[in-house]
């Protein structure tokens, strides 16, 4: 590995939020997993949260392999079938779980503090987050829009709030280099992309 690349990899460490975390709850398409999974990347989400309650053991392995291999190493997925067991770990990392669900008490998105310890969930393409993981949330939130249809492609929705989070978080100074993840954190994950970088092709160090 090239100094550069070592410096690139410590680098992007550095930006890693350990207190921002993403929740997928029975998301099935790869293309919207795989589109979160790079938005996660791209503003310093470390941990993602695969949370399928509708899938069989044998179905589950499967979707799970297949999707932490479209992370390319780069993210830390967690896969659950137990909506009680994975909303007591995502709690373990944060004070905070807001859901992506239109209810009475819905806030903007824009309301949010995004600058806590937060969870952000988002759910079914078609049904949205069930009534068994918002009854975990400390809130709900909305995206405004203003247009005929009132939905946006979850991909959209979770790069929407992610960029909001970037964008409260940069101005917090999150982003300015001090790391946020222990020292046992940043080793661990130093060595995991070392080793993940070194079986890539050259041309994949561009994505």
């Amino acid at each position: 590995m090239t100094p550069e690349r070592t410096e690139k990899i410590k680098q992007v460490i550095s930006h890693r939020q350990n207190d921002l975390v993403v929740v997928l709850e029975n998301v099935f398409d790869p293309h919207n997993i795989f589109a979160v999974m790079r938005t996660c990347d791209a503003v310093g989400v470390q941990d993602l949260y695969l949370l399928n309650t509708r899938v069989n053991n044998k179905m589950h392995k499967s979707f799970g392999k297949y999707s932490s291999a479209g992370a390319k190493g780069w993210l830390t997925i967690h896969d659950y079938q137990d909506t009680t067991a994975c909303m007591e770990a995502v709690r373990k990392k944060c004070d905070k779980l807001y859901a992506t669900h239109l209810g009475i008490e819905s806030k903007k998105l824009y309301d949010l503090n995004l600058t806590e310890r937060v969870a952000l969930i988002f759910g079914n393409e078609k049904d949205g987050v069930t009534e068994a993981c918002l009854k975990y949330c400390d809130g709900n939130f909305i995206i405004p829009q203003v247009g005929m249809v009132q939905s946006l492609n979850i991909s959209v929705a979770c790069a929407i709030t992610l960029y909001e989070a970037f964008r409260q978080r940069d101005i917090a100074g999150f982003y300015n280099g001090e790391p946020r993840l222990s020292q046992s954190e940043i080793n661990e994950l130093a060595l995991k992309w070392k080793m993940y970088d070194e079986i890539q092709k050259p041309d994949m160090h561009t994505n």
